[in-house]
């Protein structure tokens, strides 16, 4: 859907007829909160539409992301772009919607099904702690699916060695007490999280918005600018 220059593609879902890609600093920011004219932000936003209605998709699904983890079900009736309001998740169980989360250091979190289900999720330690990966999981097994037969993808994010947090965080995140702050691997929690739910085929990223910050915005680099996180099955 886009060069290798404005997008980093996930390849794991080709074969269900998915795309999945989280864009590039190339690409530009994505934010709302961004300097640059309103008009050149959302003339990305026109390009992510574009790009999707070239793979026969004209529904978009966004939110107000606010570090949660409510994940929100789409139905087919409705075209355009949606911007729906606070949560962190999305779910198609039918072809034909795209779904999008916008990201910085937070862990963009693809999952796909055979059948051409859908999720993607933001999760940042908030949605971590409070397992949206699993929300994002009983979305499909809750439409009859089993976890087994899910793929996943942990794409872009901050990586275990650049993410240290407090200790009161890095408690929260991994169950034990801490008594100082500690660097943690958020994507390697998630994945374990979404294993004790019964995924088993779980792929990562090995790119690091921080460490690779010449490619990706990081807010912990002191960026403003924002990814986005797209998935989509095409009808």
């Amino acid at each position: 859907m886009m060069g290798p220059e404005y997008a980093e593609v996930v390849r794991d879902f080709a074969e269900f007829g998915v795309t999945a890609f989280t864009t590039t600093r190339a690409f530009g920011t994505v934010s709302s909160a961004s300097t640059e004219p309103a008009n050149v932000v959302a003339s990305r936003w026109d390009a992510i539409r574009d790009a999707a209605k070239a793979a026969g998709v004209d529904r978009l699904a966004t939110s107000h992301q606010v570090h949660g983890a409510a994940v929100l079900e789409h139905n087919v009736r409705w075209h355009g772009w949606l911007r729906a309001g606070d949560a962190d998740g999305h779910h198609s169980a039918t072809r034909g919607t795209a779904l999008g989360v916008t990201i910085a250091d937070c862990v963009p979190i693809f999952i796909a099904h055979p059948s051409g289900a859908v999720a993607l999720l933001h999760s940042g330690w908030r949605g971590t702690v409070a397992r949206i990966v699993e929300r994002g999981i009983g979305a499909f097994v809750s439409r009859g699916a089993r976890a087994a037969d899910l793929r996943m993808h942990l794409g872009p994010a901050i990586c275990g060695k650049c993410y240290e947090v407090s200790a009161d965080v890095a408690t929260q995140l991994l169950g034990l007490p801490q008594s100082a702050s500690r660097a943690v691997d958020l994507r390697g929690l998630i994945a374990d999280h979404a294993r004790a739910a019964g995924v088993r085929q779980i792929t990562m990223s090995p790119l690091c918005t921080k460490c690779d910050n010449a490619r990706f915005f990081s807010h912990r680099a002191g960026d403003a600018g924002r990814q986005v996180a797209v998935i989509l099955a095409s009808s």
